[in-house]
């Protein structure tokens, strides 16, 4: 909500500041901050729709709506955002023209800063916030391992808004105190790149989402360490994780009891095993567990090993 508001303010002010200077790189700057608005927008409408209850239809849930939302964030900064400032970089640079009352520019990118600066620093802090407090917190792991789209998203538009707003003041700055009037073309061209590079980003990571990316590895050892807890269980046969949405988990856990045990002592130790797991992990929603023996485990996982996680 911070990104969105912030971004719709930023848009306006860039606009008219285009509008009466001329200047390409901030036209450029408008329009990435007008598909950050709308790119916000989309992610809200994914969180809203994600919440819906499962259905017949849908019978693990609409969790999952929102890395699509997410993916089409990714397409909408690459095919908008990138192409028109590629568009309006190679316009100007073909046909250079000074730029007018360029003190409306710097007045209007000083604000940018200052909002964009702003909203970066909410983002930051609630994606840190949602990271693991045991772990040392290093930002570009914590992307890679993040499975909430919404936080890390935010995220790359903000850096990349302030990237672009550095980009734009350089060329505005050169085409008027330099009388480079190339600068201009060549800035909206850089925010062009800015804008790919996020978005391929934003879309490798979305995409191992959207196909079915496993719980990070503290979860699966996590979950391991429960297993192993327990003293009737002699062989983990496999361990399987997949993200149903940003905070819900499957497992599905095939394991090996020790022999002579009575089905009564087997249930009893399935139901404290899922108990353990969903106090412990509690976005871990659903558990599917098979009991069977090693030799039936070994059997069934034949050709597809590198696909369970081992204990």
């Amino acid at each position: 909500m911070a990104a969105l508001v912030g971004n719709l303010l930023i848009a306006v002010s860039k606009f008219i500041a285009a509008s009466l200077t001329g200047s390409s790189a901030m036209l450029s700057e408008g329009v990435h901050s007008l598909v950050d608005t709308g790119n916000q927008a989309l992610l809200l409408l994914g969180m809203r729709r994600a919440k819906r209850p499962a259905d017949a239809r849908h019978p693990f849930g609409y969790g999952a709506e929102i890395f699509f939302w997410a993916f089409v964030v990714a397409l909408v900064i690459f095919s908008l955002g990138a192409g028109v400032s590629f568009y309006e970089g190679v316009y100007k640079l073909v046909h250079p023209q000074p730029i007018d009352r360029p003190l409306a520019n710097y007045l209007v990118l000083a604000l940018a800063f200052l909002f964009e600066g702003l909203s970066w620093t909410i983002a930051y802090r609630e994606f840190r916030r949602s990271q693991d407090k045991r772990r040392r917190f290093r930002i570009f792991r914590a992307i890679r391992e993040s499975k909430d789209p919404t936080m890390f998203t935010v995220l790359f538009e903000d850096s990349a808004a302030l990237l672009g707003l550095i980009a734009a003041s350089a060329g505005v700055i050169a085409a008027h105190e330099l009388g480079a009037e190339w600068a201009d073309g060549a800035a909206s061209l850089v925010i062009a790149a800015i804008l790919a590079s996020a978005a391929i980003l934003l879309a490798r990571e979305t995409k191992d989402l959207l196909i079915g990316e496993a719980a990070s590895a503290s979860v699966v050892n996590g979950i391991c360490e429960l297993v192993k807890a327990m003293p009737s269980i002699v062989n983990v046969n496999e361990l399987r994780t997949m993200h149903l949405a940003p905070n819900e988990i499957l497992l599905a856990l095939s394991i090996d009891f020790a022999d002579g045990l009575s089905s009564q002592s087997v249930e009893a130790a399935v139901t404290r095993l899922e108990r353990e797991i969903r106090r412990h992990h509690p976005q871990v929603k659903r558990i599917f567990i098979e009991v069977q023996s090693a030799k039936e485990g070994d059997a069934s996982k034949r050709g597809t090993e590198h696909a369970s996680a081992s204990c």
